[in-house]
C-alpha cells in the first residue's frame, strides 16, 4: 500500500525546503526527509524540526547547500550531520549511516547508501519513517502499521537497540507517553527492565532532558504507571 503525506504536510511544500531536497538528490544521490516530521504528520500532530537523510557525503552536502545560497554549518560532521539554514529554518541532514562500534552512550559510524540500514540502526519503528520530495513514506520497517494501532515498537531486537544506548529505555517511555496506546509493548518493556542498570552510565543531563520531555506529554502517567 501507498502512502503519501501530500496535502497533509503544509511544511513539505516550503519552497526552501524544496530547493534543498533537489539539490542534494542531483548526480544520482538521494534525499528524504526522515523521523519525526513524517511520523507527527501521519499521527496529525505539530511538526517542530525537520530532519533530512542523504546519500551526499557531508563535504557534499556542506557545497551543494553553499552553492544554493544557504548558510551549512558541520554541526555534528563527524557523526555526518551538517545543519543547514534555509529560509530562516534550520534543517538537519545527516549522511546515511550504520553502526560499527557502540558502547550504551554513543556510536561509532560508517556512511553509506543504504536506506534499510539506516533504518534499523534507529531506535522506534514509528521513527525510522522517511518522505520523499513529492510525499510518498518510504517504510522498511513497518513503521506505518504501528502508527495506525499506536504501537510503540523496537526495531528489531528491542535488548540489542537498548544496549547500542542506554537513553532508550527512557526514549521508550517519552514516545509511549507521546504517541502510544493501550499498554506498552511486552517485549520492549521487559528489555528495558533487564537492562535498567545501564541508565548508571548516562549523564545525568541526558536523562533529565528526555524526563522533562516525557512529564511534559498530555497525560504522563499513562507512560509512568509501568
Amino acid at each position: 500500500m501507498s502512502v503519501s503525506i501530500a496535502g497533509r504536510a503544509d511544511w513539505l511544500t516550503d519552497k526552501h525546503l524544496q530547493r534543498l531536497l533537489f539539490a542534494l538528490a542531483e548526480g544520482g544521490e538521494e534525499a528524504r526527509v526522515a523521523g519525526g516530521a513524517v511520523r507527527n504528520t501521519l499521527m496529525d500532530q505539530p511538526v517542530a524540526d525537520i530532519d533530512i537523510a542523504t546519500t551526499c557525503l557531508p563535504q557534499q552536502t556542506l557545497r551543494r547547500a553553499e552553492a544554493e545560497g544557504f548558510k551549512a554549518v558541520p554541526t555534528g560532521i563527524e557523526h555526518g550531520t551538517i545543519t543547514v539554514v534555509a529560509g530562516g529554518k534550520p534543517y538537519e541532514i545527516t549522511t546515511l549511516r550504520a553502526d560499527i562500534e557502540t558502547d550504551g552512550r554513543r556510536a561509532k559510524v560508517s556512511f553509506g547508501r543504504d536506506w534499510k540500514l539506516d533504518a534499523e540502526r534507529r531506535d522506534f519503528t514509528i521513527n525510522a519513517l522517511y518522505a520523499e520530495a513529492d510525499g510518498k513514506v518510504v517504510d522498511l520497517v513497518g513503521g506505518i502499521a504501528d502508527i495506525e494501532t499506536r504501537r510503540l515498537r523496537f526495531i528489531g531486537d528491542p535488548e540489542a537497540r537498548i544496549r547500542e544506548d542506554y537513553l532508550r529505555i527512557l526514549r521508550f517511555f517519552r514516545f509511549f507517553a507521546w504517541y502510544g496506546d493501550g499498554r506498552p509493548d511486552a517485549e520492549g518493556l521487559k528489555a528495558c527492565a533487564r537492562l535498567k542498570e545501564g541508565l548508571a552510565q548516562l549523564s545525568s543531563e541526558r536523562i533529565w532532558s528526555q524526563l522533562k520531555k516525557l512529564l511534559s506529554a498530555p497525560d504522563p502517567s499513562r507512560a509512568l504507571l509501568w
